[in-house]
């Protein structure tokens, strides 16, 4: 029987917080009899998507496979990615928020590793009898987890409010689903986060609980939550809210749901109800619901007759 493998994502500094946590987690894992590998990101070649959105155009059009036209080191992160049963992603906090480099490489997962997006253009090129080498790799649609990892400085913790929110970004695309996530605030009391027993016995759990759901045999029990925190939010389980244009309704800004909040003794309390939980974009639905307004709300070239001449007082202005 094949081993599970799982994946452990550092984009900190060698053998500093991040990469420490991370590690610690693989290492249960890899007691548990996992496969594991770690890879620190900031020492791949990883340039910034341009938008140029060919590994969109090449899926819906039938002429690609989703792959990206950038030459340098994002095919081998993306082929870990692809191999990984389970993923570890690590990031400290870089004013309020992942890194700069986290945020690129979610940039290039984006809409290239939109798993609807690659299961429809799987299945239409299965229908057109092409080969399988040339349509999107079928390693993308295998279910796997994931967990979140935060590493911040400050001793407030709101410090980090984005953090965790923002890390969706790197497994939503993919539909990975993260059954465990951890905030480590306050790090500058302590030299190493390896000198501090509670922090480093979590990421132990950590790698428990990741092991524990790719040993899982049911399916509810693969996805069920496994952190130490329920959240606000019952799908994503994070804390942060937002209020709708109406003001009569609040809204997870990472699932894209909206709910009823209410004062329940003295807490907040939000209703989600169980159609807008089914469309969240880190489920099926939600991710569907999306690509297929883009397959048929977006407009494409050719619709401005005189674009050309629109454009022409632009070219070069204040540069």
């Amino acid at each position: 029987m094949r081993k599970k493998n799982v994946l452990g994502l550092s984009f900190g500094r060698r053998m500093a917080n991040t990469d420490i946590m991370v590690k610690t987690a693989l290492m249960e894992c890899e007691k548990a009899g996992c496969e594991v590998r770690f890879i620190r990101v900031d020492e791949l070649d990883i340039k910034p998507c341009t938008g140029c959105i060919s590994c969109v155009v090449g899926m819906t059009t039938g002429r690609g496979k989703g792959g990206c036209p950038i030459k340098d080191d994002f095919y081998i992160l993306d082929e870990a990615l692809m191999e990984c049963d389970a993923v570890i992603a690590g990031s400290p906090a870089y004013v309020l928020s992942p890194t700069g480099r986290f945020k690129t490489v979610c940039d290039r997962i984006g809409p290239s590793h939109d798993i609807t997006f690659r299961k429809a253009a799987f299945k239409e090129g299965i229908d057109a009898g092409k080969e399988i080498e040339r349509l999107p790799d079928e390693r993308s649609f295998k279910k796997r987890v994931g967990a979140l990892v935060s590493v911040g400085g400050a001793m407030t913790k709101n410090w980090l409010a984005f953090m965790l929110p923002t890390m969706y970004e790197f497994t939503m695309s993919m539909g990975i689903d993260v059954v465990d996530m951890h905030e480590y605030h306050g790090a500058m009391a302590c030299e190493h986060v390896i000198g501090n027993e509670t922090q480093m016995e979590r990421m132990r759990k950590m790698g428990q609980n990741i092991a524990a759901a790719l040993a899982a045999e049911t399916e509810e029990e693969r996805t069920a939550w496994r952190g130490e925190e329920e959240g606000i939010c019952p799908v994503c389980h994070c804390n942060m809210l937002t209020v709708s244009k109406d003001g009569t309704a609040v809204e997870c800004p990472v699932c894209g749901i909206s709910g009823t909040p209410a004062w329940v003794n003295g807490r907040i309390n939000v209703d989600f109800s169980q159609e807008e939980q089914n469309r969240s974009r880190l489920r099926w639905n939600g991710k569907l619901e999306h690509s297929t307004e883009i397959k048929t709300r977006a407009v494409g070239p050719g619709q401005i007759q005189n674009l050309k001449e629109l454009l022409e007082p632009y070219k070069g202005y204040g540069e």
